[in-house]
């Protein structure tokens, strides 16, 4: 059955590739006028039997809190729906990602006691919320759209996860684009639709290069 969304985008919030495509994202709905569904990918799930004495030292931290975010993002969706977890990631991003707080931690600092409060209440959203965060009855959801996500694209990859046309007969699913910088204007726009040609083309699979561009947030 056909969704109303143009576009599914699976995201976890501490990934910063992820939030830069989501930006590019959000540019070229407001132009085209698209309806875009946030959905959740939890990187602790995904990375559950993983080993992390190989990860840096702050990743366990860093999953952790990209679950407990996405635990919320996910009450939200109860509360407020779609538009909600929109505001909701919104916020997240700009303090994990242009802020530097997802930095910090990769760096050693501890994370805030407040920050999910914090993030709830610039989302413009009931800072009850945020209790959410340590309530796993979310994590059966989370693991659902993890596994949807993956099921669209295979597991050897990464955030986010882009569904065009979910459930119609041109549904097609991507990992990325990972971008460093997001595109504005017509550069957002021929991206758009240069990534969808080739989601749509029979047989395409993979187009990658290892070596990126620095972040940049603004």
């Amino acid at each position: 059955m056909a969704s109303d969304a143009d576009l599914e985008f699976f995201f976890d919030p501490i990934c910063p590739f992820a939030w830069v495509t989501s930006r590019w994202v959000t540019e070229v709905a407001a132009s085209r006028g698209l309806d875009v569904q946030w959905r959740f990918i939890a990187l602790s799930i995904v990375n559950e039997d993983t080993d992390y004495s190989t990860f840096p030292p702050a990743y366990p931290a860093l999953h952790g809190l990209g679950r407990r975010l996405l635990r919320v993002a996910a009450a939200a969706r109860e509360a407020g729906g779609n538009d909600a977890v929109a505001a909701f990631y919104s916020a997240a991003g700009q303090r994990m990602h242009v802020e530097g707080t997802s930095f910090a931690v990769f760096g050693g600092e501890p994370i805030s006691d407040t920050l999910i409060e914090e993030v709830v209440a610039a989302a413009g959203l009931d800072t009850a919320l945020a209790a959410a965060a340590d309530d796993d009855r979310h994590d059966a959801l989370l693991r659902e759209e993890t596994d949807l996500a993956f099921s669209r694209t295979g597991r050897d990859v990464g955030t986010p996860i882009l569904t065009f046309d979910p459930g119609a007969a041109t549904e097609a699913s991507l990992f990325g684009p990972v971008i460093s910088k997001a595109p504005t204007g017509a550069a957002a726009l021929e991206l758009w639709d240069a990534v969808v040609t080739l989601a749509r083309t029979p047989g395409f699979a993979e187009l990658k290069r290892s070596l990126r561009d620095p972040l940049d947030f603004t």
